[in-house]
């Protein structure tokens, strides 16, 4: 069976994702119960217009620039960033989507509302056509915006539909954004934080797909083969660095599985991360990381890197052909992963919780592993 089938019951809320896999495969990581998921609603419910403490990106033109986050991007400006309270939009629209009986929904329902006004998107279109904010959130922020448009698209609602609509202007000049830069990028972006390239790169695929943007999926399979497509032996024992929340090499591995057939991407694997063990090995072969201070916001980063880590991983394995012998050591540290991670996204730390509860929900609910190829 070439992917991990994931069926989501919704029957009291959310309940189980089950896995049909090829025998031997290690079991799945834990899926998103109804408790997990209010836990992980109640994070972005809590910051979602909670306009301080704030990091804002701001290029300064004139002392009318100087103003409050409200003010300057009135859709989007809690959760301490920009990108942050976009994905936190993301994580309420997909749980409304999978339970929209969830115990939360009410309260979920009119906080996005209060969000998706024309006119609050209209003035984050004149924010972002500010002059000197051609690079603003490019590409994390904006491809996150993406990932939410498309969300909404998915949602047979009709809160959502409007919600949708409101949006498109939005949508579209982020995607022109993307559309545009990538082209002339000459380098791919290798880092363990936002500005890596192969990341969004993922995000906007799947986006690309569900719309039917053939020219963004042209555009990025132009990346993938200039950028990745001769990658050899990518220097996994190098990471993690000390404030990665993605993986270079694993980021890589997850977006050229969208690009590739099955068996071109495990011919391309084998040379890219050609370490990978084959069979039910129990070893560990990649640890988790460590948090040393959960507290400290760039030191937080790590458990993002072993939240992305476990749905990257997941991604690899449902990207290659059945019964290939790297599934189960790909998925069992996937699970060790997750399970290192997913304790520690409480809310204790706004310098955590403002963020995390979004990459607990893209991995509990296999958000990357349920688009169309």
């Amino acid at each position: 069976m070439r992917h991990r089938i994931a069926t989501l019951l919704l029957a009291a809320g959310l309940a189980v994702i089950q896995n049909a896999a090829v025998a031997g495969v290690p079991a799945p990581t834990p899926a998103l119960d109804q408790a997990a998921a209010a836990r992980f609603a109640a994070l972005a419910l809590k910051c979602l217009h909670q306009e301080y403490p704030n990091h804002v990106s701001l290029t300064l033109n004139s002392d009318a620039d100087a103003r409050p986050p409200h003010a300057l991007t009135p859709a989007f400006y809690g959760c301490l960033d920009w990108h942050s309270d976009v994905h936190g939009h993301w994580l309420l629209v997909r749980l409304l989507r999978l339970d929209p009986g969830a115990p939360f929904a009410a309260q979920a329902r009119a906080e996005l509302a209060r969000s998706f006004t024309p006119q609050n998107i209209d003035a984050e279109v004149a924010y972002l056509k500010g002059d000197g904010r051609a690079s603003f959130e490019r590409p994390y922020g904006l491809a996150w915006l993406l990932q939410l448009a498309a969300e909404l698209r998915r949602w047979d609602d009709p809160d959502a539909r409007a919600w949708s609509a409101t949006l498109v202007p939005l949508e579209t000049l982020a995607a022109a954004r993307i559309a545009s830069w990538v082209p002339k990028l000459h380098y791919p972006i290798r880092v363990g934080e936002h500005d890596q390239t192969a990341f969004s790169f993922g995000l906007v695929w799947d986006w690309a797909t569900l719309t039917n943007d053939e020219p963004m999926r042209a555009v990025l399979r132009d990346a993938a083969a200039r950028f990745y497509r001769r990658d050899r032996d990518c220097p996994l024992a190098y990471e993690p660095s000390g404030e990665d929340f993605l993986s270079p090499c694993l980021a890589e591995a997850d977006f050229m599985r969208r690009v590739l057939n099955p068996p071109a991407f495990a011919t391309w694997l084998s040379g890219f991360l050609p370490r990978i063990p084959k069979g039910a090995h129990t070893r560990a072969w990649l640890s988790p990381g460590v948090v040393t201070d959960r507290a400290d916001p760039k030191l937080a980063h790590v458990d993002g890197l072993n939240l992305s880590r476990a749905w990257m991983l997941e991604g690899i394995a449902e990207g290659l052909p059945p019964g290939d012998a790297r599934m189960p050591a790909l998925l069992a540290a996937a699970k060790q992963h997750a399970d290192a991670a997913l304790p520690a996204v409480t809310g204790e730390y706004y310098e955590g919780g403002h963020w995390l509860g979004t990459f607990a929900v893209y991995l509990t609910t296999q958000a990357g592993l349920q688009q169309p190829h």
